[in-house]
């Protein structure tokens, strides 16, 4: 079982924006400390509560500098907003600052993003197709042409050219995505919000597509957690934090004004959010939170009760990522948690601080490239 740590870098004020940045980088020198085996960073635009991270690139180049064994993971490279040949060449870039380190997963991206880009949210789920493609090739292959609708190549190459195999991550709801992981031997990460009976269903999907295109299941379960070896203290001091993180990413549906219209929405794939389903997920009684395992808060007994009640039904679970710094939770409430779950839940897996960094790296899912 590998374990890591997943942030949004959600910003809700209070302090410089300069100060955030630099208290994250502290809690990804103190992972690297303490053994865990990655941090992811999402790639987000335009809305504070959701994320002040449009490039983790830029900053695990930075927090290479200070950490030894940690890997640096991007969730995801939102495809749309990229030109595909020139990210390939940041890619190869980064991978050398990083110096080996570096991994991540591409997406289409959220339903407000687009029209804040200047993106046509019709030509988004193209964009991301035809991305890809270039993408693969460019790191796939010495030399490369393309001839398509967004983008027209000819025996092109990039510079400088990545020396090694990445271990490769998608993440969404859609079936089709979890269809397609399984294809290429992707790791799929759930989104961090749900429970596994919400995701029963596209898992299924994406342990049928690796089987029947020869690969290993490669299952990243993402949820927000907060421990305390008194469960009080946990439930008192993870709530306003707790509450944060689902309201901070329902942020660009409840601000107001920020989408585009519902029938845009379904007619280029985003039917999710015009559903109020993130609305209402937002406003759940924090109690409930819990109860229905959307959350993760208590003692370090009961949440390694709830990794075992994931293991025992998620077939192909390699890795639980958690988040600790949700919804603007103070800097030492994330250091916390850090140090409490390398020290009370990571060793009843055989995981603790020595065996981690032991550990250290990992060699890529069979499907990289």
């Amino acid at each position: 079982m590998q374990f890591s740590l997943y942030s949004e870098m959600q910003y809700w004020g209070g302090k410089p924006r300069e100060q955030l940045y630099a208290e994250v980088m502290e809690q990804v020198v103190n992972a690297d400390r303490l053994g865990f085996d990655a941090y992811a960073l999402i790639e987000h635009f335009f809305f504070d509560r959701f994320s002040i991270s449009p490039d983790p690139a830029a900053f695990f180049a930075a927090c290479a500098q200070r950490t030894r064994n940690i890997r640096f993971r991007t969730l995801m490279h939102v495809l749309p907003y990229h030109n595909p040949a020139v990210l390939a060449s940041r890619i190869g870039a980064i991978d050398i600052l990083t110096e080996g380190r570096y991994e991540f997963g591409v997406a289409r991206g959220h339903g407000w993003v687009p029209t804040k880009a200047g993106v046509n949210p019709l030509e988004t789920k193209e964009l991301y197709e035809e991305g890809l493609e270039i993408l693969l090739k460019a790191l796939e292959n010495e030399r490369f042409s393309h001839d398509g609708t967004y983008f027209q190549i000819d025996d092109s190459h990039i510079t400088p050219r990545p020396t090694h195999r990445f271990r490769m991550f998608a993440g969404g709801t859609s079936n089709s995505t979890y269809e397609m992981a399984g294809e290429k031997g992707w790791a799929m990460c759930v989104p961090p919000l749900l429970s596994y009976e919400m995701l029963r269903e596209p898992l299924d999907v994406y342990r049928d597509s690796c089987a029947r295109h020869g690969n290993e299941p490669d299952i990243v379960w993402i949820h927000a957690c907060y421990i305390d070896d008194d469960r009080d203290t946990a439930l008192r001091e993870a709530e306003a934090g707790m509450r944060g993180f689902l309201r901070g990413n329902a942020s660009p549906l409840t601000a107001g004004g920020e989408l585009p219209d519902a029938d845009v929405l379904r007619a280029s794939g985003f039917g999710f959010y015009a559903s109020g389903i993130m609305e209402a997920l937002a406003e759940t009684p924090y109690e409930k939170l819990i109860e229905d395992d959307i959350v993760w808060v208590g003692t370090p007994a009961d949440v390694i009760e709830r990794i075992e009640a994931v293991q025992a039904v998620c077939a192909g679970l390699t890795e639980i990522s958690i988040t600790v710094n949700a919804g603007g939770a103070e800097h030492w409430q994330a250091i916390k948690q850090q140090e409490l779950f390398a020290s009370r839940v990571m060793p009843h897996f055989g995981r603790g601080p020595a065996s981690a960094a032991a550990g250290g790296r990992v060699p890529p899912a069979a499907g990289a490239f």
